[in-house]
């Protein structure tokens, strides 16, 4: 009897193995580019869970295709994507080679600034640049800071010869109207975003993606001119580098760094982790020799790790972490203590980034949950003083107390919800809680900033696809706003306690004109709620004193309307890939915050300034961005802006206390360090194989710039000279053995040394006086080693 029973469930499954043998095969085969085999590409079938990852040998295998006509996607970083169809046999194996194509202008990079979920960079409804690990390395950019500028409408600018804080502009819009993000989330606090974009080191930077524009129906206050999102290195392989830079400065200073990054993958490749690391040492550099730095001193070390699991094939969970101890110091006579020198800015920041995300997919993969929660913890330890070129008593008393400590947290959590429906529309829903905690004092100024911003915020999101060629992007988010914050500066004191609730919509409209033309167009409400942002926790000195920036009585809230229209425009033909793309935008500014000198000096020396409602003001312009790569041995971009940033009225920078002899009050009506015309370019050229040669350059147009001409704080207004500052770098790379590789570089960084040449002197200079790109000429070689080619 037993025999029969196993005798019977054996016929089952037999019949039941046959029956689904029937109605599936598979399909395997290898995926090549310039007749190399490419591994770690991924290849998918759409609307289904099936998949699989390229071996070493770029090889695949999907099992239990469903029988028919089905489409086969395939894609990898730095290659273009391929779709194709194919037609699976009922219990066959499919056997297929697929060519991928170069993508050396990264027009279709897998991006997520502009939906909070992943998708190609041309289906986006948004235009979204990117700026590849590629680009920072022709560049030689050691920092974020330095390689930003290779983007249209971003500029990066230094502010400060005493403590080199430098901020970045998205469309003529100065730092603080910027999100920026870390892995997608809005750790980048106040504080951070003074220095934090110079300490943050390109080795751990798989990208950066920049959303001009509003954006703040996405991320929250702050985004009114865009995000810039610094995604960190993901770990996909078994690899290790080490590399080394040395570069003189005007042939003075140096710049050494040694940098580091390494990653393990499982061999299921369910979980792995990367890990980085950076020690850089700068010299202090005077300029003008007066014996005061224009570049600071120093000395940043960076070690960090991001990891993943798999729990399950519907599952992941990410990990991140990063601690950034920086030491910057500027001013004259670095050999001594801060107090006695005539003017000294030091700081010495001890920051820590973390972060971790779990992702859900439902069984047919159209249903991703996703919990996040990312903090930052930051302390600064500083010094904003001196004795402003005297040595009284009261000199000496004032400098010895103008140590200072900030403490600085920030904390996001959230949850998300996507749903991709059968029509491949996405719906997108989420909750999001941003809170930030500063507190930065002085005492020996009577220097208080102690606040605590705590938003709530729900956003939804729906992309809606009624026809192969259209695509819209309708938005909202609804952010409530609790800002609690006391000011004080000497005998001054400021509060400030308000609650805002705040509605941002965002449409924007994706159509395809033809095969390689798209239209998009859009509208975005943003805000800022009233607190102090980087500018405002930034110290400057002024005629030997340290200038200090408080919020006014009553500051209100600022909201913004931005409009957007572009063209782009992608052709290739055979191996030539070429784009342009050009955008207009405009953007509204109501209640914007301005900064006005008093002129007023307080009992212990300090200059004050005020942040302000301003009139209404209104920025425009137009970006435009064009590439062309014949092959893989060459390309070429090209990118720019023209705009123009005016305020409805006329704008006070200078209201001098009383009526003083010879002072009266200063105006504008355009805004100020912003030039009207500025832009990039980037030329790689492959001679060889093993040989590279990197040609690139930044163009800064003339700007008005603010300059304090007396101690009391009595403006100016000079325009300063364009600028063209231009690159050039060499490359040769060596097989030592099949797993490790040596490559040599050395080129020039700013060839023809446009640089500033009237800075202010001595210690009662305006230390913000500082304009154009960020260094003069310097020499550079670098030297890597480790099994990535």
């Amino acid at each position: 009897m037993n025999k029969w029973i196993q005798f019977a469930l054996g016929s089952l499954m037999l019949c039941i193995s046959t029956t689904l043998t029937a109605h599936t095969g598979s399909i395997s085969g290898k995926v090549i580019s310039n007749g190399k085999p490419l591994e770690y590409a991924t290849v998918s079938i759409s609307k289904s869970s099936l998949g699989d990852i390229t071996d070493e040998s770029g090889v695949f295998k999907i099992e239990d295709v469903p029988v028919g006509t089905i489409s086969l996607k395939v894609s990898s970083v730095g290659y273009r994507t391929l779709t194709t169809s194919l037609d699976v046999q009922a219990g066959s194996d499919n056997t297929v080679e697929i060519t991928l194509k170069e993508d050396l202008l990264n027009l279709e990079e897998v991006v997520v600034s502009s939906t909070r979920y992943e998708l190609d960079r041309t289906e986006a409804p948004v235009v979204v640049n990117v700026l590849s690990n590629k680009i920072l390395a022709a560049t030689q950019s050691i920092a974020v800071s330095e390689g930003l500028n290779y983007q249209p409408g971003v500029r990066v600018e230094t502010n400060c010869q005493n403590c080199g804080f430098t901020q970045v502009r998205l469309n003529g819009l100065e730092g603080a109207y910027s999100q920026i993000l870390v892995n997608s989330r809005a750790v980048f606090s106040a504080l951070n975003s003074v220095y934090g974009l110079d300490q943050i080191p390109t080795n751990i930077v798989e990208k950066v993606e920049v959303v001009r524009s509003g954006g703040s129906a996405l991320y929250g206050s702050n985004a009114i001119a865009g995000t810039i999102n610094i995604i960190t290195r993901e770990p996909v392989e078994n690899a290790w580098q080490i590399g080394s830079n040395f570069a003189v400065i005007d042939g003075d200073a140096v710049d050494h760094t040694v940098n580091f990054n390494g990653s393990i993958v499982s061999e299921d490749l369910n979980s792995g982790v990367t890990f980085y690391g950076m020690f850089r040492d700068r010299d202090s550099y005077d300029a003008n020799g007066d014996g005061f730095t224009e570049l600071v001193n120093l000395e940043n070390n960076v070690l960090g790790a991001k990891a993943f699991l798999k729990p399950t094939d519907r599952s992941k969970l990410s990990l991140d972490f990063s601690s950034i101890q920086e030491y910057r110091r500027g001013g004259d006579r670095l050999e001594l203590a801060p107090h006695f020198t005539d003017i000294t800015e030091e700081l010495d920041h001890n920051t820590t980034f973390a972060g971790m995300t779990y992702d859900f997919w439902s069984e047919n993969q159209h249903d991703k949950f996703s919990v996040y929660s990312s903090a930052q913890v930051t302390n600064r330890g500083s010094f904003y003083g001196g004795l402003g070129g005297g040595r009284t008593p009261e000199d000496s008393l004032l400098a010895i107390n103008a140590y200072g400590n900030t403490d600085d947290i920030a904390i996001v959590t959230g949850v998300q919800y996507t749903r991709s429906m059968d029509n491949n529309d996405v719906f997108t829903f989420g909750i999001e809680n941003q809170f930030n905690d500063t507190e930065d004092e002085i005492a020996g100024y009577n220097r208080l900033v102690d606040q605590r911003v705590n938003t709530f915020g729900f956003y939804g999101q729906y992309e809606w696809k009624p026809t192969t060629r259209l695509t819209a992007l309708l938005g909202a988010r609804y952010d409530a706003t609790h800002v609690d914050g006391e000011y004080r500066v000497g005998e001054i004191e400021r509060s400030s306690d308000v609650n805002l609730g705040v509605f941002s919509p965002r449409v924007t409209l994706l159509y395809q004109l033809t095969d390689n033309m798209q239209f998009r167009g859009g509208y975005a409400r943003g805000f800022r709620a009233p607190q102090a942002f980087n500018e405002d926790l930034h110290i400057s000195s002024v005629g030997g004193e340290p200038q200090f920036v408080i919020l006014s009585d009553g500051l209100d809230k600022e909201t913004s309307n931005a409009y957007t229209a572009s063209l782009s425009l992608t052709r290739d033909f055979g191996l030539t890939q070429t784009n342009f793309l050009i955008e207009g935008f405009y953007t509204q500014l109501v209640d914007p915050f301005v900064q006005v000198s008093t002129g007023s000096v307080l009992p212990n020396g300090s200059i004050l300034e005020e942040v302000r409602n301003g009139s209404g003001a209104s920025v425009s312009g137009v970006n435009f961005e064009t590439g062309f790569s014949p092959s893989r041995k060459f390309s070429f971009q090209l990118g720019g802006t023209a705009q123009r940033a005016l305020f409805d009225e006329e704008q006070i920078l200078f209201e001098p206390e009383g009526e003083p002899d010879g002072e009266s009050v200063v105006v504008v009506d355009e805004f100020t360090r912003n030039p009207n015309l500025y832009g990039y370019f980037t030329s790689n050229w492959n001679v060889t194989e093993a040989f590279r040669f990197d040609f690139t350059g930044t163009y800064t147009g003339a700007m008005i710039v603010p300059r304090v001409v007396n101690e009391l704080g009595f403006l100016d207004l000079i325009e300063s000279d364009p600028f063209l500052d231009m690159n050039i770098k060499a490359s040769y790379h060596f097989d030592v053995r099949e797993n490790f590789h040596l490559e040599l570089s050395g080129g020039v960084k700013n060839i023809f040394n446009s640089y500033q040449d009237d800075f202010d002197s001595g210690a009662g200079r305006d230390s913000d006086y500082i304009y154009g790109p960020a260094a003069p000429r310097s020499i550079f070689v670098s030297v890597k080693i480790g099994n990535l080619h």
